[in-house]
């Protein structure tokens, strides 16, 4: 396989994956299948927005009033968040089913924030770090080189590395005095039906697998007295708690200048397990493969971001987008974005209702502990298979395994922990942070010994072709390579630039953009990356099933596509919301 992108010789399918998914991201759903599986993502969700705010709040030592404000902002907020990932509006959202929940990672610098100044100190940071989440995504092309697919699949399979010391936690959360088996028992139980359905199951039945775990846990459970039906009982039917917005603080002390780096270092990686969880879901979401769309990814960072800044505005934790989603699709085929309407619904209610929150919460421990048990599992698997998307050659082969197990080090303090534990408030105890930051830097290091690039600029029209041909040439040349190689660059050269400009209706307005044209050497030949005006078309995609393409497209583009793919090694194009970037590798002839 290329060390790159994806072969353009990929014409045939994935059985396997059209087999598995049923219903994919645009696909019409019946209602009750979309309110079932919603229902089982709010059922796993909805405790964190929950415990995260509330261990926040109480170590910080706010105030009861401010709590319960703080828990009921974040659960409407992070489901206003999932609407908004499910229904891309503009440069808004993801379009895919992305569920938003409190993030983990921000629970040791929030209470750091409310103990040196108070929630409204808490209020300041989370608005600025918001903001840089906005300026990411829009200079997210700027980052391409360093926030790879390599980087995301190293970090979707931390994922599961630093969630699962909670999830075996939560597998002894019985009342005190409960039989010793039960515990087990229930989670057994759970984990072997979702199993077992999922493994054997057809049609309707494997859609359900969870749902049915889930409910037979929590029966098993409800014997031997481990759901709490005196949470429902205590609960309201319907409330909102009083408003305790804390305000902000505008005295930009010392304690903000000593907060900031750590809140930005967080957001960063929040932002990148953002970044992974879009490119799993999308993996994941059709029938037949396609290339990353990064405009999406955009969308979802900029949710990303505008949630973070009503978080900060409501005094609660930051959110970030998980990745269960990906894993729920693999498990039940269902890929449907109306999935996340229903779930995003069903946290705006849920924060309105507060028996039905109760409802929720009264699933034993050791039932939820098993459930994400599972989904974890298939989330490493998810990770694997953005990996093998991606190329998997030794250089990414290193980054990932030495990555991951620097994480899973810290994750379980074999590697310095009393140093890790001390610094930064035990920041990189976990697993990935270490990991993520140790992937990104060894991309880094890659990136930065790279041979030197050459670089030219033009207009984005045919008028650029000698300019082209003729940069190509003098850069074969100085790498030494003879004639061959300098006429297969410099067909690939007209035949990219035929593909990138648009049609001659649209030449005017085409005529206005740029190309920026970088060309430098590797161990097998040349990598040519083209940055121009965004399309709307994926080329990687139409390379990928050219033998499908209607009669409706052009006799010279199917030409200029057929022409190279015979001449390049691998393409990959990256689409983003101002530009696209074609990344041609070519090999030297023989």
């Amino acid at each position: 396989m290329a060390s790159d992108g994806v072969r353009p010789d990929m014409t045939t399918k994935d059985p396997t994956h059209e087999q598995g998914l049923r219903y994919q991201a645009d696909d019409k759903i019946p209602l009750p299948l979309a309110l079932g599986l919603g229902l089982q993502l709010t059922a796993l969700m909805v405790s964190v927005p929950i415990l995260i705010p509330t261990v926040v709040m109480r170590a910080g030592g706010a105030s009861e009033a401010h709590l319960s404000w703080a828990v009921t902002a974040a659960v409407a907020i992070c489901g206003a968040a999932t609407l908004l990932q499910a229904n891309r509006i503009g440069r808004i959202g993801a379009g895919y089913v992305i569920i938003m929940s409190s993030s983990a990672a921000f629970i040791g610098p929030s209470i750091d924030a409310i103990k040196s100044g108070g929630v409204a100190l808490l209020v300041t940071l989370v608005v600025v770090a918001s903001l840089f989440q906005f300026l990411l995504s829009a200079r997210l092309a700027l980052f391409r080189r360093i926030l790879t697919p390599t980087v995301s699949g190293a970090v979707l399979m931390l994922v599961p590395v630093t969630a699962m010391p909670s999830v075996f936690g939560m597998l002894d959360e019985v009342p005190a005095g409960s039989p010793a088996h039960v515990a087990p028992l229930c989670a057994i139980v759970t984990v072997l039906v979702i199993v077992v359905i999922a493994l054997k199951g057809q049609g309707v039945v494997r859609l359900w697998a969870p749902v049915i775990g889930v409910v037979a846990g929590s029966v098993l459970g409800g014997l031997f007295g481990l759901y709490d039906f005196g949470r429902i009982a205590d609960a309201r039917w319907l409330g909102l708690p009083s408003v305790a917005w804390p305000g902000i603080d505008l005295d930009f002390g010392p304690a903000f200048w000593s907060l900031v780096p750590p809140f930005l270092l967080v957001m960063l990686i929040t932002t990148l397990r953002s970044i992974s969880s879009s490119v799993a879901v999308q993996s994941v979401s059709w029938r037949q493969k396609r290339a990353v769309d990064f405009r999406a990814v955009q969308g979802a960072v900029n949710v990303d971001g505008i949630t973070n800044l009503l978080c900060g505005l409501a005094g609660t934790v930051p959110n970030s987008a998980l990745s269960v989603s990906a894993a729920l699709a693999e498990l039940t085929g269902v890929a449907a974005r109306s999935v996340g309407v229903a779930t995003g619904a069903m946290f705006v209610l849920l924060a309105f209702f507060p028996k039905a929150l109760a409802a929720v919460l009264a699933i034993p421990g050791p039932v939820v502990g098993g459930y994400i048990g599972v989904l974890m599992a298939m989330l490493f698997l998810v990770g694997i298979k953005v990996l093998i998307q991606d190329g998997l050659e030794y250089r990414k082969g290193l980054i990932v395994g030495v990555s991951f197990w620097i994480g899973l080090g810290f994750e379980s303090e074999m590697i310095f922990p009393e140093q890790a534990a001390a610094f930064a408030g035990g920041l990189f105890s976990n697993a990935m942070t270490t990991g993520g930051l140790a992937a990104i830097l060894m991309a880094l290091f890659v990136e930065l010994t790279k041979s030197r690039r050459s670089k030219m600029d033009a207009a984005l029209e045919p008028s650029a072709l000698p300019k082209i041909r003729e940069f190509l040439r003098s850069f074969a040349a100085a790498a030494g390579w003879g004639a061959d190689m300098a006429d297969r660059l410099e067909a690939i050269g007209e035949e990219c630039l035929e593909i990138l400009v648009q049609p001659a209706d649209d030449r005017a307005r085409v005529a206005r953009r740029r190309l920026r044209l970088f060309a430098h050497r590797d161990s097998a030949g040349a990598v040519l990356e083209l940055v121009a005006a965004r399309g709307d078309d994926n080329i990687q995609d139409q390379l990928a099933v050219l033998g499908d393409i209607g009669d409706d497209a052009s006799v010279e583009r199917e030409v200029s596509l057929r022409l190279l793919r015979h001449l390049a090694s691998s393409v990959r194009h990256q689409q983003y919301n101002d530009i696209d970037i074609l990344t041609v590798h070519v090999k030297v002839p023989a």
